[in-house]
């Protein structure tokens, strides 16, 4: 087992990371989980003894699910069984017992969900305000009265993590100021955006893309949505709009992209009362497939109202496939002028960008070039030293 070594020994710092979210039971939290931890192997593995830099050491926490995911590459990292659920009692209760039990300088929680019995320092990462901005029974299988006691539980979380906390890392100033905004009176200095970013671009074509994307129901030339799809993604408008598109006998489909839950079977419902008939649901889509699933299409859209960083588009133009994308703040912060942006309120703009795509040709070869030349501006290793900085900060 692991023993830390103790202060006096060595200047270097002892760090816990919650990666219960790690690999792809996390899903975005994950992916962000994932590449965070990897590159602090990599960095820690270049920065060694022989370049005279201080070397942390690392305890990975990960449930039971994705304790085999992770295989530590670098003696500096180890990873320790904590399979207690997220927002759980077990969470709350047991973790910050297994926590106390290192003599960690601080923990970084890469979520707002840090325990309130844990009073010790921490550093927590902010994606998004979602569940503050848009506290909806529609975003919850619960009955009302369940839904408000979690919702309520959850604005509690939140703000003590918030205050509690060392550092804020965020993944986007539209964050930043978004944190600003809504909890008062916290220094600028103790928010810090890191971006997060997206893997090289993957220009190979594959022989069998046809089959394989026949294989998932998708026949004719086809416009990709990637992702859940609760509310404040937008589907419903994004259905409307295909419904227009499919009146003016277009011949192009709206492919969803998501594993099964509560929220696609009732965004099905809504294409079946409004009598859509160019939508098609995929399922599930394993990494090895949606690339040539998103090479296939015509497009990437994105009609999410409310994001903390803008992920998908970005993979989406690493395999060379133009974006259509709302005009919120993040996406224009993140997306520049790589994408073709519609109002996502409006069913009409959403229409009107879809129609632009279709006939455009030089548009989309456009959209393409930009997009290889937006993914540039962000790196994984990148954002690993970023943090890296910060950890150094706390620990000083």
């Amino acid at each position: 087992m692991f023993v830390a070594p103790t202060k006096s020994e060595t200047n270097m710092a002892i760090i816990g990371i919650d990666a219960r979210f790690y690999g792809t039971i996390g899903k975005g939290l994950g992916r962000y989980t994932q590449k965070l931890i990897e590159n602090l192997e990599k960095i820690s593995a270049q920065d060694g003894p022989a370049s005279g830099r201080d070397q942390n050491q690392y305890v990975v926490f990960l449930r039971r699910e994705n304790f085999d995911e992770y295989q530590p590459k670098n003696k500096n990292f180890q990873k320790v069984l904590a399979d207690y659920r997220w927002y759980s009692f077990a969470e709350q209760l047991f973790f910050p017992r297994v926590l106390r039990k290192y003599n960690f300088d601080f923990v970084h929680f890469p979520h707002f969900n840090v325990p309130l019995l844990y009073r010790r320092k921490f550093v927590i990462t902010i994606h998004d305000l979602i569940l503050i901005h848009f506290p909806t029974i529609r975003n919850s299988t619960l009955s009302p009265i369940l839904y408000w006691i979690k919702f309520l539980a959850y604005k509690i979380a939140i703000r003590s993590a918030i205050y509690r906390s060392q550092k804020i890392i965020t993944v986007s100033e539209f964050t930043k100021k978004d944190i600003q905004s809504v909890y008062k009176n916290i220094p600028e200095s103790k928010i810090v955006v890191t971006y997060e970013a997206c893997d090289k671009e993957n220009q190979e074509s594959v022989a069998n893309g046809k089959e394989i994307i026949k294989s998932y129901g998708i026949i004719k030339p086809y416009i990709v949505y990637v992702g859940n799809v609760y509310p404040h993604k937008n589907p419903e408008r994004l259905v409307l709009a295909f419904k227009k598109i499919e009146e003016l006998k277009r011949d192009v489909s709206l492919v969803f992209v998501g594993g099964e839950d509560y929220f696609y079977e009732r965004l099905k419902k809504f294409v079946a009362e409004n009598n859509v008939g160019n939508v098609v649901f995929a399922g599930f889509v394993p990494d090895s497939d949606l690339n040539v699933v998103l090479k296939e299409s015509l497009a990437y859209i994105r009609p999410s109202l409310y994001e903390g960083f803008e992920l998908p588009p970005l993979e989406a133009m690493s395999q060379g496939v133009p974006v259509l994308c709302s005009d919120h703040a993040c996406a224009l912060e993140v997306l520049g002028d790589s994408a073709l942006y519609f109002e996502g309120k409006n069913v009409e703009s959403i229409n009107e960008a879809v129609l632009k795509i279709l006939d455009n040709d030089e548009l989309r070869q456009d959209l393409i070039t930009k997009g290889y030349e937006q993914i540039k501006k962000y790196s994984w290793e990148k954002m690993g030293r970023e943090t890296l900085e910060i950890y150094k900060k706390i620990r000083n």
